[in-house]
């Protein structure tokens, strides 16, 4: 890592003008406009904030055993795509292997100064979700159960209280008491793999619910027109929700309605798996067996286009999607990917490009090719850098 500069030259990506951004002590000490020639080239914004990361580039985080060091190799990878914070999500599996899993990666946070850096917590999807096919998506069914809160405490003992996420279905019986047991607990409980009615949904965010996970995915094929768990999640002011916007994951028109419904409180995640970042081809993985990631990134089982397997694409093509369709502003989607998961996640500061905020910042060329992140600093220290 290099401390050594503390001053940064670049166009801020709130309005694109030239500053001069000065940082100490891993905190923005000054950002003030400036004439200098050399702010004209890369567009700075706060660091990218990924709630929900599975994988990267050939490392997954849901495959036994997992070791610390995958952990490690993640948090590093992920900074040439600008995520200076994220999340890794174990999905649901049996009592054990989350046992083993979530001890990995509070292992890995003291071992590995790169992973206690970039590791925000963990995000535990399941495996008090949906059994239903459809709604329980790619999560195998025979670990799926109803919510326990011994046992999630157990988890939460094995890592030292890492678990900062935890997605579940609230249709089953007791699920409002866990709900309302974690919600206390500084857990933030996210509703997705679901079936539930309105009701249910509604009794969640009664119980402290604040946030619905990748809405519009992990769902039945069919709904009902008017009562369902999507139009009752977007009609619930008090949660934010997470989409996927690979290109793949959700139609445009679908995302437009999202972010119109709940304009300051979409959040961008990758859903990023291990085949993220890979060539092109076809994989063999052990959730979904026969996969094809193709050229423009779209992960689907084998010889099944219209079946996603997965995500294949990082946190910055996810805004580069949004920005480059014209869903919304580029400064609007680098702040779904920037400061509002951060800013929902609960962590310490701001992100934000302006005088106290954290000094996590990501500084990107625009291109015919789309955005390309040219450096990363994390905590005032630059981790990543192309050029």
């Amino acid at each position: 890592m290099d401390s050594s500069e503390t001053v940064i030259f670049g166009r801020s990506y709130l309005g694109g003008k030239p500053v001069r951004v000065e940082i100490a002590g891993g905190i923005i000490k000054s950002v003030q406009e400036t004439t200098e020639v050399k702010a004209s080239e890369y567009l700075i914004a706060p660091g990218l904030t990924d709630l929900q990361v599975n994988g990267y580039a050939g490392y997954d985080l849901n495959t036994d055993p997992l070791v610390p060091a995958t952990v490690r190799e993640i948090s590093i990878r992920l900074w040439s795509e600008g995520v200076t914070t994220f999340f890794p999500t174990i999905i649901t599996n049996s009592r054990e292997n989350i046992l083993r899993y979530a001890g990995a990666i509070a292992e890995a946070c003291q071992l590995y100064p790169e992973a206690a850096e970039a590791v925000g917590g963990i995000h535990l999807e399941g495996p008090f979700i949906s059994p239903d096919d459809g709604a329980r998506g790619a999560h195998p069914a025979e670990h799926v159960r109803p919510p326990d809160w011994d046992l999630f405490c157990e988890w939460q003992e094995a890592c030292g209280g890492m678990i900062r996420i935890i997605t579940l279905s609230p249709e089953w019986p007791g699920a409002a008491d866990f709900i309302r047991s974690a919600s206390e607990s500084g857990v933030i409980v996210a509703i997705g793999h679901t079936a539930a009615t309105p009701e249910q949904i509604r009794e969640a965010v009664a119980a402290g619910a604040t946030l619905s996970t990748h809405l519009g995915n992990g769902s039945h094929q069919m709904l009902p027109r008017h009562r369902n768990y999507i139009w009752e999640q977007l009609a619930a002011d008090e949660l934010y929700a997470t989409i996927i916007a690979d290109g793949f994951h959700l139609p445009d028109a679908l995302m437009k309605v999202f972010m119109r419904a709940k304009p300051d409180r979409m959040i961008l995640v990758s859903d990023a798996t291990g085949l993220t970042g890979m060539p092109p081809g076809d994989y063999n993985t052990h959730i979904g067996g026969a996969v094809t990631l193709t050229q423009a990134g779209k992960l689907h089982m084998r010889g099944n286009p219209d079946m996603l397997a997965g995500s294949g694409k990082s946190l910055i093509h996810c805004v580069d999607t949004l920005a480059s369709k014209g869903l919304t502003t580029l400064a609007e989607a680098l702040n779904m990917a920037g400061r509002i998961p951060y800013k929902v996640a609960g962590l310490p500061g701001e992100a934000v490009l302006s005088c106290g905020g954290v000094a996590d910042l990501v500084m990107i060329r625009e291109g015919i090719d789309g955005l390309k992140v040219v450096r990363t600093i994390k905590a005032g220290e630059t981790v990543f850098r192309t050029e």
